[in-house]
């Protein structure tokens, strides 16, 4: 992607609400927006590693508690024209280790906060042919999610919400896109004994993610590239050692 295209709502006009914009894809996503001559309002659980740019703005959001993001989201709701919910949290493992917080974090960062915060733009979103665009999974294309079982049940939910959104609102002009990543190297892996291989044949980096963002954004109006899945050339992982 060359970051010169020209990009709808770019060339200062245009305002962005990127959730997770403090680090991993979010960042890298928040980054390319405001080299791109967006202003945008990001969404993160602390203020170290937010952009610092003067046309980013932070905003200090649980996104697990619903009036939270309500309160943070609707006084700014008439300024957007773009929502990117980036913002993900996986817990690995058989299902009966996970914990019911565990569970219910997932459930409430992949899936629930994208469709409240959709609820909320969508009535200016319409108005202006905004766009949405979901970071799912690749887990969400397939049923053999071993380890990953809720992990890849809350992605394929927020990839079917964003299949069903772009048919209830394409009439509006509205685009609604969804980038399903394969094995990316940030730190989703966590509360994983695994993580990507630290070699680009292997993993995704955040920056690749990102400029699948500015692709979306650079069609022509009339045309939506309505999902992208995204993979490296490779399939491994690393173990972690025992303990980390």
């Amino acid at each position: 992607m060359n970051s010169s295209s020209t990009l709808q709502g770019a060339s200062g006009a245009g305002t962005a609400l990127v959730t997770g914009a403090t680090s991993g894809i979010g960042r890298a996503i928040a980054l390319k927006l405001l080299a791109n001559g967006y202003t945008v309002y990001g969404i993160g659980r602390n203020e170290s590693g937010a952009p610092t740019h003067e046309n980013f703005h932070l905003l200090l959001v649980d996104l697990t508690d619903a009036s939270a993001v309500e309160r943070a989201v609707r006084p700014i709701a008439a300024e957007l024209s773009l929502l990117v919910n980036s913002a993900g949290v996986a817990y690995y493992g058989p299902h009966e280790s996970l914990t019911p917080q565990a569970i219910a974090e997932m459930t409430a960062v992949n899936v629930t906060a994208p469709m409240i915060l959709a609820n909320l733009l969508l009535p200016h979103l319409r108005t202006c042919a905004g766009t949405i665009i979901n970071v799912s999974s690749v887990t969400a294309q397939s049923s053999s999610n071993t380890h990953a079982c809720a992990y890849g049940a809350t992605k394929a939910a927020l990839s079917s919400f964003s299949g069903s959104l772009f048919e209830e609102y394409r009439k509006h002009g509205m685009r609604v896109i969804t980038i399903h990543p394969d094995l990316t190297d940030t730190n989703l892996y966590r509360n994983a004994d695994f993580a990507p291989k630290n070699d680009p044949q292997y993993s995704l980096s955040a920056e690749e993610i990102a400029d699948c963002v500015l692709l979306s954004l650079s069609t022509r109006s009339g045309m939506v590239v309505t999902s992208f899945t995204v993979r490296p050339q490779r399939n491994g992982i690393d173990r972690k050692p025992h303990g980390e």
